[in-house]
């Protein structure tokens, strides 16, 4: 497991990371491949930071990044965006103004309000918030489609005070199992997301059942990232990723080259 498919830096409001820093790091543990992932949520009204006047100045530093570091590690560029079912045409807009080379497509916000602050859970408890958010998900990937995974799919139990007390695939299966079914028709991947874990839940982002799930549901696409906001965590627990992997039926995982798809054997 050397590539880490979901990363943070300064161009992200919840990072103060240098992406030198990052890139530093990531050859200090051996890395051969990373991807920036920095965020762009539309209508976030939780900080004043907006990417997409920063986003010139993102492919900009990158871009000169990439060719300092050529000879040691291959750096791709990409993006995370937050989906919501009436940005369609907004998010496609936004990512077809720049060659990225990959795509996540996240839910951050379920009308508006991010479960992350924790007014979310004290308004619908942990059985309504854990089903409005995928059915909020279910809602985005219907007009959403100009992203090539999705990203850290039970993203809500992160922050319920109970953590995963309440929660397990099997109780929420027939709304995932429409989220993954819709995501396999679109040919879209899903990734295995390990930052929950250094936040301390016991799984990763989606539950291993949902990895399995996609898998035999015949999904084929699976990229790794830490979800670091710090370069200490670059590629956190991903022995434990590449075990996950296998168990689910996987004898590769994947990265991206210019939104394509490339398959790397474990």
């Amino acid at each position: 497991m050397i590539s880490d498919f979901h990363i943070h830096s300064y161009f992200s409001s919840d990072s103060d990371e240098k992406p030198e820093n990052i890139i530093k790091t990531a050859i200090g543990k051996g890395m051969d491949m990373i991807c920036f992932t920095d965020h762009q949520d539309f209508d976030y009204n939780y900080s004043d930071y907006d990417f997409t006047l920063d986003y010139e100045r993102y492919f900009a530093e990158l871009t000169a990044l990439k060719d300092k570091y050529k000879d040691k590690i291959q750096i791709r560029i990409g993006v995370e965006t937050g989906l919501e079912p009436h940005l369609d045409k907004r998010l496609a807009d936004f990512v077809q103004k720049k060659p990225y080379d990959f795509v996540i497509g996240s839910t951050h916000l379920i009308n508006g309000v991010d479960p992350w602050y924790p007014e979310y859970f004290r308004e619908y408890g942990d059985d309504v918030g854990f089903k409005k958010y995928f059915e909020y998900v279910f809602e985005s990937l219907k007009t959403c489609h100009d992203f090539d995974v999705y990203g850290h799919l039970d993203y809500v139990v992160r922050y319920s005070p109970n953590g995963d007390k309440n929660y397990s695939y099997r109780k929420y299966q027939d709304i995932i199992d429409q989220i993954l079914k819709r995501l396999i028709a679109m040919d879209k991947g899903i990734e295995l997301n390990m930052g929950g874990m250094y936040k301390g839940m016991k799984n990763p982002n989606p539950n291993p059942q949902i990895i399995s799930r996609y898998k035999e549901l015949g999904g084929h696409i699976i990229t790794v990232g830490a979800d670091a906001h710090k370069a200490e965590y670059l590629g956190y627990k991903f022995e434990l990723a590449k075990e996950i992997l296998k168990n689910a039926g996987f004898d590769y995982y994947t990265t991206f080259k210019g939104r394509k798809p490339e398959f790397i054997k474990l």
